[in-house]
């Protein structure tokens, strides 16, 4: 039953706490009008990543803290945790990332980090949510700055495009979740999860609380870019700034996923939400690999990659294991170190801010052998090849899944992991068996010690947590046996 006491307790919010200190300190230096001066601005962004870095040290230090607050509408635990510290690192290395964009007038900086850490805020509340109104209130307070920073790109009729895009979508899936929100109240009289874990979730009991469970998790799907809500993701991708794009394309998806694992205690194996899910899943996994085929603009590849990267963590969700809930959660965390890699990589390419081709990949090894090196790191991954993570986080989501009614869905996903090979690896055959074939193409790319060193680190990342993945997945399969009592 749900504790319905105030128990509230600081040390539980060490993570939502020192963000709402960014937030002030971003704010107060807009109100204070540092945003008139570029000087000033740059001084108080140049202490932005050493507090990124500390709010990551201290959501580290509270992994290990439990609890039930805010009359059990906020709940602390292993996958609120583990999530928040996900995003944190997440928030940190896109606001590095982000600190020298060409593409941003000198006059938005402030706002743009103000909004990026915002929106960070709202992921970091999003992990605790244990009632569907909550989740839903996180979920708009996550969403709102982005529609502010996908268009902040230097008068960009294409970024313009996307936000409005993304609004469009984004209003039409709050709709469809509000709507199938009240149809969950009123068929089951309560929205708390772990009130509803004990009601009947059969269509042939209680089809309206089916029903509006399933437009309620349309806007999780939105945020995570699943088939068929996937329709921004592209655009938004292609017409955001490189920088924008990166925390677009990373942040968002772990808060909806923590919110999905949360849920996925509701669903029953072989139900009929379960089935449903598995069925979007396997769309989405070859939906999105086949759209990233016909592609050119590297941003719009990795928007279609996303699509069919959401299908594989639900390939964790639908056995109602902890095994299975262990992989999608690791597999989330890979998909955060795979594509922080990428667009990083594409980041330092674009020096001027530019959308790349493949084309401008062309003789790459020879101009930074580093970022080459990387990359090629980047793409093993995004295919699932050893020794990398993306490996690992595909096994263990075949294994988690395998042998429980879904060995169709595993199957779909190894198939189309092959077709992905074509796409991704064309990132390498460009990178080193094309010669440059216009060295006026654009700008040379970033190839100074930091950017480099950066790019070393996210693959070495990338290659770590792929042959050292145990004390991770344990701490994941921990969280996941929390959530679903073992017999």
């Amino acid at each position: 039953m749900t504790t319905m006491e105030l128990n509230f307790n600081i040390f539980n919010l060490l993570p939502e706490t020192a963000l709402f200190l960014i937030v002030l300190y971003l704010f107060g230096a807009t109100v204070l009008g540092a945003v008139k001066n570029s000087v000033t601005t740059r001084a108080v962004l140049s202490y932005l990543p050493i507090l990124a870095l500390a709010t990551v040290i201290l959501t580290a230090m509270s992994l290990c803290s439990r609890g039930i607050m805010f009359w059990g509408t906020y709940q602390v635990d292993g996958l609120s945790q583990f999530f928040k510290l996900l995003i944190t690192i997440g928030f940190l290395v896109t606001i590095i990332n982000a600190r020298r964009q060409p593409t941003l007038e000198e006059g938005q900086r402030l706002d743009y980090f103000l909004f990026l850490a915002f929106s960070t805020w709202g992921l970091i509340f999003m992990a605790s949510t244990a009632e569907l109104v909550t989740i839903y209130l996180a979920m708009e307070l996550a969403s709102y700055s982005l529609y502010v920073i996908i268009p902040l790109r230097a008068k960009s009729k294409q970024a313009a495009e996307g936000g409005i895009k993304y609004i469009l979508f984004g209003a039409a899936a709050t709709a469809l979740s509000l709507y199938g929100l009240s149809w969950i109240l009123a068929s089951q009289h309560t929205t708390f999860i772990s009130e509803l874990t004990i009601k009947s979730w059969s269509w042939a009991v209680n089809p309206m609380a089916v029903a509006g469970l399933s437009l309620f998790l349309a806007g999780l799907f939105y945020k995570l870019a699943l088939f068929p809500f996937h329709f921004w993701a592209p655009d938004a991708y292609q017409g955001a700034s490189n920088e924008t794009a990166t925390f677009v394309a990373t942040l968002p998806k772990l808060g909806a996923v923590a919110v999905l694992v949360r849920l996925s205690v509701i669903f029953t194996p072989g139900g009929e939400l379960t089935n449903l899910i598995a069925v979007l899943a396997a769309l989405s996994i070859t939906f999105g690999n086949l759209c990233a085929l016909a592609q050119h603009d590297l941003k719009r590849m990795l928007g279609f990659s996303s699509v069919a990267h959401a299908g594989y963590i639900l390939v964790g969700l639908v056995p109602g294991t902890p095994a299975g809930l262990a992989a999608a959660s690791f597999y989330a965390l890979a998909y955060l170190t795979m594509n922080l890699l990428c667009f990083w990589i594409i980041s330092r390419i674009a020096s001027d801010g530019r959308n790349l081709t493949y084309r401008d990949l062309n003789g790459l090894s020879q101009r930074s052998p580093w970022l080459a090196l990387a990359l090629t790191i980047a793409a093993i991954s995004l295919v699932g090849l050893p020794p990398t993570v993306g490996f690992i986080g595909k096994l263990w989501l075949v294994t988690g899944a395998w042998g429980f009614g879904y060995n169709w869905l595993v199957i779909i996903l190894c198939l189309n992991s092959a077709i992905a090979i074509f796409y991704y690896l064309s990132l390498v055959r460009h990178a080193y068996t094309e010669g440059e074939d216009d060295p006026c193409r654009g700008a040379a790319p970033d190839i100074s010690i930091w950017s480099s060193l950066g790019a070393v680190i996210l693959a070495l990342a990338v290659v770590i947590l792929g042959v050292i993945s145990a004390p991770v997945f344990d701490l994941a399969l921990a969280v996941g046996r929390e959530l679903i009592t073992l017999p």
